[in-house]
């Protein structure tokens, strides 16, 4: 009677839990994102709700109406097939204006049983704009983050286009500056919004810039030109005449940056400026108990907000010896735009292979770098770290003996049979049987041997596939002696190294032609160095730099978008 009881009692909850499991177990994840921050209050702007996969039901916008007007929406959605697994993603973008100014919340969505997160957005009174004509059919207006910045530190630069009037195409200029890596994030973003009580459209367009040199910088300002679709009366001919334009031309105002040098209280070798630096590592097995011969892999990682993957130093100090073997792998380098500026990354894999028991120290890592955000000097460091090498084990000659002891007792066994009367007459019997053992192990014999023959050939012929080409191989020997002679300020022989790379990777012959082909400091720096060889006065020169910039470059080659021209605002 008990256990009756205590099934009753126990059922209902089990079978309440077995219903409610799969809607929190594999509940949908639902991100909610902005397409900028802060907003004015008299400008939309869209948020966006994406799903990791379609969620319980259809989601309720109406929370929203409290502090924002919903001026459309959209859905859509995409599904990816790869590597066997199906992966998709549902969105729904909201075009918005805020009510009334503030920390405004966005509440969190229910759709179905599955439910965004809340988040929130700074929304700003409009203040008006000084300078601009409330009448103007178009005008530009431009601003850099901050205007007084540290070399080699991040920029914001920001390009807004207002426009009343139809545009049937627009051209528009780039920002200039020497001696700065320009570049542009993302997609241009469109929104609406009211100055002097007139709607404009906004086309924004965003610009990191790195200078790299100190001092007063001067952006050149942009320059636009639009044809602009002129209003016209109605008529019989309107239907088949093309639509009339008239072109105008706007320029924006010029913005000066007043760059810092490097603090002279950074101590560090490498000069990292950004707003955020995190370093990390992470270890495939258990550094106290490495045995002897077995690759234990290190992974350094350090990220970077607001700076380039170029400006992130080597991380791997360990060095080989004969007990410790090192083998480093080629760095990964990623570099992600974002809407508030660069997201670097560099990871480093080191394979440590110890050929006798015992304790390694490594040692500690510290990277210095200049924190933009407190305009301070701070160290990401990693502690020294202990490897404990054990001895191999014996345990495999053990092993082997047993197999030997167990044939000779079989051996002796067989004799002993043999000499018994009553078994003569049953010799024959074993004599077939032992005769298809013997054939069975030679027919398994020759198929291992056999199988062993086909993997040692086919494994031979995949071999001088890994074999790097001889080309390859040279590259990388004149990036060795150019390192060498920049390490040691060998002006010559950071010329040979050079000319002979130049001469492999594009077939030039001289310094000059060398600079052409490659992005503006390491130019300048090749030229500088040419200058150097065969001016008229004697120079001091300093390698590092020139090493650091062909460094840079071989890096943003290899991850940058080779197609840097920029779309038209508009199209026809």
């Amino acid at each position: 009677m008990n256990a009756t009881k205590l099934m009753k009692s126990t059922l209902f909850p089990l079978l309440f839990l077995a219903l409610w499991l799969p809607h929190s177990a594999f509940a949908v994840q639902i991100d909610v994102t902005l397409d900028r921050t802060p907003v004015s209050l008299d400008e939309s702007f869209q948020i966006i709700f994406t799903a990791a996969d379609t969620p319980d039901d259809a989601p309720d916008f109406s929370p929203l109406e409290q502090d924002f007007s919903i001026l459309n929406q959209s859905q859509s959605s995409n599904t990816v097939f790869v590597n066997g697994n199906l992966s998709k993603t549902v969105q729904w973008t909201l075009n918005v204006m805020a009510k009334h100014a503030g920390q405004l919340t966005i509440p969190a969505i229910k759709f179905g049983d599955d439910v965004s997160q809340a988040t929130s957005v700074a929304v700003t009174k409009n203040v008006g704009k000084k300078g601009i004509n409330s009448d103007s059919e178009l005008f530009l207006e431009v601003k850099a983050t901050p205007e007084t910045s540290y070399v080699q530190s991040q920029v914001l630069y920001t390009m807004r286009l207002y426009t009343k009037s139809k545009i049937a195409q627009a051209k528009l200029t780039e920002p200039e500056l020497n001696d700065a890596v320009i570049e542009k994030l993302g997609e241009d973003s469109n929104y609406n919004t009211l100055y002097n009580g007139t709607n404009y459209e906004v086309v924004e367009r965003k610009y990191v810039i790195f200078p790299q040199k100190s001092g007063e910088l001067t952006i050149n300002p942009l320059e636009l030109t639009a044809d602009v679709i002129t209003d016209t009366a109605p008529g019989f001919n309107d239907f088949f005449s093309s639509q009339t334009t008239k072109t105008k031309r706007v320029v924006s105002k010029k913005v000066v940056l007043n760059v810092k040098p490097v603090p002279s209280g950074f101590t560090g070798q490498h000069w990292i400026a950004a707003e955020q630096l995190d370093l990390k590592q992470e270890w495939s097995g258990d550094t106290q108990q490495v045995k002897v011969g077995e690759p234990l892999t290190r992974t350094l990682t350090i990220q970077a907000k607001s700076a380039t993957v170029a400006q992130l130093p080597e991380l791997n100090t360990a060095k080989a010896s004969e007990q410790l073997k090192v083998y480093p792998d080629q760095p990964v380098l990623q570099e992600q735009k974002k809407p508030d500026g660069l997201l670097s990354l560099r990871q480093e894999k080191i394979a440590l292979i110890p050929s006798q028991a015992g304790s390694y120290t490594l040692p500690a890592i510290e990277i210095p770098w200049f924190n933009t955000q407190s305009q301070k000097v701070e160290i990401a460091s990693l502690p020294q770290v202990t490897i404990t090498v054990l001895g191999a084990t014996s345990s495999s000659e053990a092993t082997l003996v047993t197999p030997v002891v167990k044939a000779e007792k079989s051996k002796s066994t067989s004799k002993k049979t043999e000499a018994k009367p009553v078994q003569q007459t049953q010799g024959q019997p074993h004599r077939s049987y032992n005769k298809w053992l013997w054939a069975a192990c030679v027919f398994f014999a020759a198929g291992w041997l056999i199988t062993v023959v086909y993997f040692f050939a086919k494994r031979s012929a995949k071999k001088p596939v890994m074999v790097e080409s001889e080309s390859d191989v040279n590259v990388k020997e004149c990036i060795k002696r150019l390192k060498k002679a920049c390490a040691n300020n060998d002006v010559e022989k950071a010329k040979e190294a050079l000319m002979e790379w130049g001469h492999k990777q594009f077939g030039v012959t001289s310094l000059g032609a060398v600079a052409t082909f490659c992005e503006a400091r390491l130019r300048d720096e090749i030229l500088h160095l040419n200058q150097i060889l065969y001016g008229k006065d004697a120079e001091q020169w300093d390698g590092k730099k020139l090493f650091q910039y062909f460094i840079e470059n071989k890096a943003r080659t290899a991850i940058a978008n080779k197609d840097s021209s920029l779309e038209p605002l508009y199209r026809l």
